[in-house]
C-alpha cells in the first residue's frame, strides 16, 4: 500500500503569515537592519548621510580657515615694510615678486630679538628637563613605593593643581627678592618648575600605576634595585607619557608672558616679552615684528610634530585595556 505524501502545513507554506522567509506579511518580525534604521534618531540619520564627501569638504574648509592667520603671518614676514603697511598679505597672490627674505636678514641682525630667542631657550629647556626628571621620580615613588603618608601627600599634590599662577605672583616675588634671584633667569626657571610639577606628578603617577606588578616583581627577583628598575623598566615603558608631558611643559613655558614679565630681567627678556616691547614701536619695526612672531611660533610647532607619535600614544594610554 503506497503512502500518499502529506500536504504541507499551512503555517509553512510560502507567503503565509509567520512562515520563514516571508517579508512584509502581517505578523512577521522586521529585519534587524530595518529595525535599527527605524530606531535611529533624526540627527543620527543626518550624520550618516553627510558623513561622506560633504563632511570631508567641510572639515577641509574649517582647517583652512583655522590656519589662515598662520599663512597670513608667514606671507607678511616675506613682504617689505612699506607693502605690509599699504596692502594686505593676500596681495602676494597677484604680485608674487613682493616676496623677499630680507626681513629675516634684518631679524638676524636685531640683537634684541636674537638675544630674546636665546633667553627663551635658556628658560624653556631647563624648566622642561627639571619637570620631566623630578616628575618621573616622584610619580614612580607615589605609584610603587611605600612610605608614610603617601596617599595624603599625593592628595596634596592633586590639590595644588587648582592653585592659579596669579595667586603666587606677589608672595613668590617677595621670596625671590629676599634670596636675590628676582629678575633673573634662574627665578623664572624655578617658578615654571614649581608650577609644572603638580601636573607632571599627577600624570606620570597614574601612568606608572598601570604597569603590571608582575613585571616589576620579576625584575626585583632578578636582582634589580629601585634605581635600576626605574631606569631600565619604568622609564622605557613610560616613554609616551613622558614625551606628552615634555611637550605640554615646553609649549607652556615657551608661550608664557605673564611670568616672564614679572620675574625676567629687563636685560634678558624672552621672545614673548621682546615681541610685546616691539609692538609699542609697531610703525618703525614692522619688518622685524612679523618674522620674529613667525619664528617664535614655528619652533614649538616643530617640537610638537617631532614628538607627535609619542604624544598621541601618551594621550591614548589607558584608554584601551
Amino acid at each position: 500500500m503506497t503512502a500518499t505524501p502529506e500536504a504541507p502545513d499551512a503555517s509553512e507554506a510560502p507567503g503565509t503569515p509567520g512562515a520563514p522567509g516571508t517579508r512584509g506579511a502581517p505578523g512577521t518580525t522586521e529585519a534587524p537592519a530595518a529595525r535599527s534604521r527605524a530606531t535611529r534618531s533624526l540627527g543620527a540619520r543626518i550624520a550618516a548621510r553627510t558623513g561622506g564627501g560633504v563632511m570631508r569638504v567641510f572639515l577641509v574648509l574649517v582647517a583652512l580657515f583655522w590656519i589662515m592667520p598662520t599663512i597670513g603671518l608667514f606671507l607678511s614676514s616675506l613682504r617689505g615694510p612699506e607693502k605690509i603697511a599699504a596692502t594686505g598679505w593676500w596681495q602676494v597672490f597677484t604680485a608674487p615678486s613682493e616676496l623677499t627674505f630680507s626681513n629675516y636678514q634684518r631679524l638676524l641682525d636685531n640683537s634684541t630679538i636674537t638675544g630674546s630667542l636665546l633667553n627663551t631657550i635658556m628658560i624653556t629647556v631647563p624648566s622642561t628637563v627639571l619637570v620631566v626628571v623630578i616628575g618621573s621620580l616622584a610619580g614612580y615613588a607615589f605609584a610603587w613605593l611605600d612610605f608614610p603618608g603617601r596617599d595624603w601627600w599625593f592628595l596634596l599634590v592633586v590639590g595644588l593643581l587648582v592653585v592659579p599662577v596669579q595667586v603666587a605672583l606677589i608672595p613668590v616675588s617677595e621670596l625671590f627678592g629676599t634670596i636675590g634671584i628676582f629678575e633673573t633667569t634662574l627665578g623664572v626657571v624655578l617658578f615654571h618648575t614649581a608650577f609644572g610639577l603638580p601636573f607632571a606628578i599627577f600624570l606620570l603617577r597614574n601612568f606608572f600605576a598601570e604597569i603590571p606588578r608582575e613585571l616589576l616583581e620579576a625584575a626585583r627577583l632578578d636582582g634589580a634595585g629601585e634605581i635600576r628598575l626605574f631606569t631600565r623598566v619604568v622609564m622605557p615603558l613610560g616613554g609616551p607619557a613622558i614625551a606628552s608631558l615634555g611637550i605640554f611643559q615646553f609649549l607652556w613655558v615657551w608661550n608664557d608672558m605673564l611670568v616672564a614679565l614679572i620675574f625676567a630681567g629687563s636685560d634678558s627678556p624672552p621672545i614673548t616679552v621682546a615681541l610685546q616691547q616691539q609692538v609699542r614701536q609697531f610703525g618703525n619695526n614692522i619688518d622685524v615684528l612679523a618674522p620674529g612672531a613667525f619664528v617664535s611660533m614655528v619652533i614649538p610647532l616643530a617640537v610638537f610634530f617631532a614628538f607627535q607619535r609619542q604624544f598621541v600614544s601618551g594621550v591614548m594610554a589607558g584608554a584601551v585595556k
